[in-house]
């Protein structure tokens, strides 16, 4: 099982390798070829791959981490520090999508003539290389590599749409179509980087994670037989997969130390089914005075 286990980890660490040398590799062809299409769509789908190249290269990187123990600086492992490739990778992507919004409106109004030929070869290399590379991430089994492959099925789709785009400008004289199409790209990335931001400030915040329903885990704990009550519910997310909880719970009557521990692995068993990973119990009894701060 242990063994199963490092082979998918290693297994994870190169399909992800595999699909940041690809991205890599055409994002600079696109930047080249964009430049001698005098295509800003081809440049702003360009600057996406960019954001997509650092985000696989630090997903690549962390995935790595991802494997070291915790220490004393960093109790909870090194699960957070995925957060900064993402906020780095949304900056990158939020900076470039304005400096080709800034290019591509005025375009909009003086529209020139791209290189269609040229387009439509980039677009065409472009859903097979990014397509390579969703294929090649969507045989793992890790979250970090199911996210990521998600991430290149947008760029796929994009590049179909910049095909559609070059397609229809090859039969009919319509320049404008060319800055519409980088317009358009550039608005979906800033919805997507504005959306991705919010999720990793929750998360940095130590929000409550977002598909842990707090009301649910009360009730679920209510519904056990030994448990009158519960308060003093915080829980948080590591980076957004590994979920922690603190959690008072007020028993009915005395238990000794054998029942106690049994019931927290029932207790336990629950949170996790809710999507609880980590979780702290602290038993009280009925008669017993909470003096922590905020926790009643």
């Amino acid at each position: 099982m242990q063994s199963s286990e490092h082979n998918n980890g290693q297994d994870g660490v190169k399909n992800i390798k595999a699909a940041f040398f690809l991205n890599l590799l055409f994002t600079l062809i696109e930047f080249v070829g964009g430049i001698l299409t005098n295509s800003v769509a081809i440049l702003s789908d360009a600057v996406h791959d960019l954001g997509d190249s650092f985000s696989l290269g630090l997903s690549w990187y962390f995935q790595k981490v991802a494997k070291r123990p915790r220490t004393k600086e960093y109790t909870y492992g090194y699960k957070r520090f995925s957060l900064l490739g993402a906020v780095i990778n949304s900056v990158v992507l939020l900076v470039g999508s304005v400096v080709i919004l800034v290019h591509a409106i005025p375009r909009l109004f003086n529209p020139q003539q791209p290189n269609v030929e040229g387009m439509l070869l980039l677009a065409v290399l472009g859903v097979i290389i990014n397509g390579l590379a969703v294929l090649r991430l969507r045989k793992g089994s890790s979250i970090n590599e199911r996210v990521v492959s998600l991430h290149l099925l947008e760029d796929v789709l994009g590049w179909l749409a910049v095909l559609a785009g070059a397609g229809i400008m090859y039969f009919v004289d319509a320049p404008f179509i060319d800055p519409l199409l980088s317009i358009g790209i550039s608005l979906f990335i800033l919805y997507n980087v504005f959306r991705n931001m919010r999720h990793s400030l929750r998360i940095i915040l130590q929000g409550s994670p977002v598909k842990l329903d707090m009301e649910q885990v009360r009730k679920s704990m209510l519904e056990i037989d030994e448990v009158q009550d519960v308060h003093d519910l915080h829980a948080w997310s590591v980076d957004g997969e590994y979920n922690v909880m603190t959690i008072h719970v007020v028993l009915l009557e005395e238990k000794s130390m054998e029942d106690q521990q049994e019931l927290k692995i029932r207790i336990r068993e629950s949170l996790s089914r809710l999507g609880v990973q980590h979780s702290t119990i602290e038993f009280e009894l009925p008669n017993e005075d909470c003096e922590m701060e905020g926790c009643c």
